[in-house]
């Protein structure tokens, strides 16, 4: 991570995959989120990994559940679209304390100059707090995964911990 703030323990962290069709072979946003985690020695441990249809109550309940553990980090894939039933952000949207803005300005400006091109303003990418604990809420693309991780998350996670447990 490339924040100067130096966190004394390992950070934890839970993965959400949503998503109709997905299953845990074929989840290759999941996994990769999971990977490019690990390489910066976050922790997600097996039961902090977990695939979800697309239905409100199952990502509310999933997500509830994770906000009452030790996890830190919360990281959902796949139901930001337009479509109707791409519903991660009516049902996570709600939950946050405080929304953080700036995450889905800068990821769909991002998407916009390096990626997708005006594409981009499909994306409902959002990221927000619950009380000391971060989400945040991709794309179900892996390359969407990939942008967000290593230009946004992995270089902040550090700081974004650090102030919401100091």
């Amino acid at each position: 991570m490339h924040s100067d703030i130096k966190l004394t323990r390992k950070i934890q962290s839970a993965v959400l995959t949503i998503s109709d069709t997905r299953d845990y072979k074929t989840d290759k946003s999941g996994q990769l989120i999971k990977s490019l985690l690990a390489e910066e020695n976050v922790e997600v441990r097996d039961e902090a990994y977990k695939i979800v249809k697309d239905e409100p109550q199952a990502i509310k309940s999933q997500i509830e559940e994770w906000l009452k553990s030790d996890v830190d980090v919360i990281i959902t894939t796949g139901g930001t679209g337009i479509s109707p039933r791409d519903i991660t952000i009516e049902t996570v949207r709600p939950l946050f304390t405080k929304e953080i803005e700036g995450f889905g300005e800068l990821f769909r400006y991002l998407s916009y100059t390096e990626d997708v091109g005006t594409k981009a303003l499909l994306s409902r990418a959002i990221a927000g707090t619950v009380k000391d604990k971060l989400i945040f809420c991709l794309p179900g693309s892996s390359g969407a995964v990939k942008l967000a991780l290593n230009k946004l998350i992995k270089p902040e996670l550090n700081h974004l911990v650090h102030e919401l447990t100091k």
